[in-house]
């Protein structure tokens, strides 16, 4: 037992004492004293909510953990999907954590799961489990199980999180739906686009269209979308005018396709560089393959 000033306190009155009842009632209290009881964060069954954000750039379902904070699990536009906890205050739970999946009540037979370590400090807002991890939660609450923190709280006694599967099954059947709406990439994954092509070639394959057709899906859902940069590249084979005619029929082409698939000419700034700006060095067969290109950026207003 820690030496506190309470502890101090009932060691001398134990000393002082002489009845042995007063002695064992002192060590009884004493005792009860030095065990803490785990602080739990739950919801109650029947106020258990999972609130739903929808968007074609990511799905997330918010829950709500009373004194605690909340439970996160999102899915973003081209990515996994990923669970996290954000606490109301940074090092509300520290200390060397496990995330495991417990059972409920009325299914106390069931053993728990490890579903992994984490290390939490004193300053973190985000208590994020890896993607594999955040799968598993996802698959436990849809088996009406509860995902629970297990840490340390402010006073470094012990402390669990419980995160409720009660009312997860309406909210799931509303995240689904918006999985079908979501978009199949996000900002970062088309921002920057380069298009490739064989030595003295500009025709666009299919590859390259398939490409250009999610650059076309972006930009009309995302009306932050205000340029798209198209530039012409070759590798340094050849004389260099014809280098700089080459990446002009290149990007001329991108830009062509790109109007054809409705996208406004207003937006499109095109422009051919030739040989000038390689992004890897002219000495070997595959570093001029990725020259011999077109990049399309996207730039987006603030």
């Amino acid at each position: 037992m820690p030496i506190t000033r309470q502890t101090v306190f009932l060691r001398y009155a134990l000393i002082r004492m002489k009845s042995p009842i007063k002695v064992a009632l002192l060590v009884a209290v004493m005792l009860l004293s030095s065990t803490a009881p785990a602080a739990l964060y739950q919801v109650q069954i029947d106020q258990s909510q999972w609130q739903l954000q929808a968007s074609p750039f990511a799905c997330r379902l918010t829950h709500q953990v009373p004194e605690f904070g909340s439970a996160v699990l999102e899915r973003g536009a081209g990515e996994s999907v990923r669970f996290w906890l954000e606490p109301l205050q940074p090092g509300l739970v520290s200390g060397d954590a496990k995330f495991y999946i417990a059972a409920p009540a009325w299914r106390a037979n069931q053993a728990s799961q490890t579903v992994e370590s984490l290390k939490i400090d004193g300053v973190m807002r985000e208590l994020r489990l890896s993607e594999p991890g955040s799968a598993k939660v996802l698959a436990a609450l849809r088996s009406g199980l509860q995902p629970t923190l297990s840490a340390s709280d402010l006073s470094g006694s012990d402390a669990k999180v419980s995160v409720s599967a009660a009312n997860f099954g309406p909210a799931f059947l509303e995240y689904s739906e918006c999985l079908s709406q979501l978009l199949p990439v996000n900002f970062n994954q088309i921002a920057r686009t380069a298009i490739l092509y064989p030595p003295a070639q500009w025709e666009l394959s299919q590859a390259s269209r398939a490409r250009l057709d999610l650059v076309k899906t972006y930009v009309e859902t995302d009306p932050q979308i205000s340029k798209i940069y198209v530039d012409g590249h070759s590798d340094n084979q050849g004389r260099r005018l014809l280098n700089r005619d080459l990446s002009k029929r290149r990007a001329e082409e991108v830009t062509r396709y790109l109007v054809q698939l409705g996208i406004s000419e207003d937006m499109l700034v095109t422009r051919y560089h030739g040989e000038r700006y390689p992004v890897v060095p002219n000495d070997s067969a595959d570093n001029r393959t990725r020259n011999r290109r077109v990049t399309v950026r996207l730039e987006r207003t603030d």
